[in-house]
């Protein structure tokens, strides 16, 4: 918004937030009475003063010429802008009457534009901007002029550069050709004397020397000399002939008699049995049918029972696999056991040997506690094994074991305590 305001030499103008000042002329209206008609006149009066103290008297721009006033008539110009009004409520004389509010003037015309004002600070440097695109390439400029001599001259060295880094090893090079011979060095120190050489082969036996002597005295006998050393072991002989084969001497004394040999290898025992069916009955022995070797049937692979052919010796072992039961088994000799294996691990194996004296027609076997423990088991990938053999019998001769199996067999049906 902008004011006018006094200064010398004159009015200048310049923006203030002040409000302009205008001054309202009354629009004609009815017929007034005489007091309201002076009324007017006198607010008319001080109106036209106090515009004219308000208004310069020389503008910086000059006053638009088409504004006229006509105070008699109170009309204006057409299609021109109004007086500005007066914010202020004009004064009230004394005696006067408060006359009507009148119609509210229309907006007034734009104030004069001001004077260019200083000119500002200077503005901080601005952000360097982006690189425009490259310059196309210029034209080709004029051609030398070789002067009086184009030749070039050597220029003077420059400072030597600092020494590289070594360079990478080189691939090795070829062998080269032998050197000439060197001249022959100076002789050498006398060296230590070497350890005395072994003694060499005795040498061929020289010619017998001419002898130019003649005949003398014989001279006095001289001392016996020493004994020589022993001479080299001559060449065997050749074979003599055979001689005539002599008469027979005298028969000699009966000796001692000798130490008995072992027993003939007739005596013999040894079998190795598998298991067929898997948790076998605990009422009768294990019966192992699966036969591995029973080369003299001392085993009988359906009572699962072996008997002994002789008063001797013998090894047992069995090797069990347990599944899924617990097992408790005992090896017995004629219904005594004689050692127990329990295992109560699932998926697992239980072994024994033993060695027992018997004798001919003693029965042995395995047998399983109750059918809670009978927990033995083979399949295809498992097996169960029971084996024995005969270590050495008691005497060579052998006895009859076909009675004594059969014996056994029949009272084999006695109950088992176990």
């Amino acid at each position: 918004m902008t004011a006018l305001t006094s200064g010398a030499p004159g009015w200048v103008w310049h923006s203030e937030p002040k409000p302009p000042v205008r001054c309202a002329v009354p629009r004609p209206g009815p017929p007034p009475y005489p007091t309201e008609m002076l009324s007017r006149l006198l607010r008319l009066l001080l109106l036209s003063s106090l515009c004219s103290a308000m208004m310069p008297n020389n503008f910086s721009s000059p006053p638009d010429p088409t504004y006229s006033y006509s105070m008699d008539h109170h009309t204006r110009e057409p299609d021109m802008p109004g007086v500005p009004g007066v914010p202020e409520p004009l004064p009230v004389l004394p005696g006067s009457q408060k006359g009507d509010d009148g119609e509210k003037g229309s907006p007034g015309p734009s104030g004069f534009s001001g004077s260019k004002g200083d000119r500002g600070f200077k503005g901080e440097k601005g952000d360097r901007g982006l690189n425009g695109p490259a310059g196309g390439e210029g034209p080709q400029g004029p051609e030398g002029i070789c002067p009086d001599s184009c030749d070039s001259a050597e220029g003077s060295p420059g400072i030597p550069g600092p020494p590289g880094p070594p360079g990478a090893r080189g691939i090795m090079g070829v062998k080269g050709s032998f050197g000439p011979k060197g001249d022959k060095g100076d002789t050498g120190d006398l060296g230590q004397s070497g350890f005395p050489g072994l003694d060499g082969d005795k040498g061929d036996q020289g010619e017998q020397g001419e002898c130019y002597c003649t005949d003398g005295v014989d001279g006095t006998k001289g001392e016996k000399g020493p004994v020589g050393a022993k001479g080299d072991k001559g060449d065997v002989g050749q074979q003599g002939p055979q001689g005539l084969t002599g008469e027979g001497g005298d028969n000699g004394q009966m000796g001692r008699p000798g130490i008995p040999g072992p027993c003939s290898p007739t005596i013999q025992s040894a079998f190795s049995a598998a298991l067929v069916t898997p948790y076998p009955t605990h009422t009768l022995p294990i019966a192992f049918p699966h036969v591995i070797t029973n080369v003299q049937m001392h085993y009988n692979p359906i009572m699962g029972i072996y008997t002994a052919p002789v008063n001797g010796t013998y090894v047992f072992s069995f090797h069990l696999a347990v599944f899924s039961k617990v097992l408790k088994v005992g090896l017995f000799h004629n219904y005594n056991a004689v050692i127990k294996s329990t295992e109560a691990t699932n998926r697992s194996t239980v072994s024994q040997k033993v060695i027992l004296h018997l004798n001919a027609g003693d029965g042995v076997w395995l047998q399983v506690k109750d059918e809670l423990t009978n927990g033995m088991y083979a399949d295809d990938e498992s097996s169960s094994t029971f084996s024995g053999f005969l270590l050495h019998p008691d005497s060579c001769e052998l006895g009859s074991s076909r009675l004594g199996v059969r014996s056994f067999e029949i009272s084999i049906s006695i109950t088992i305590k176990w």
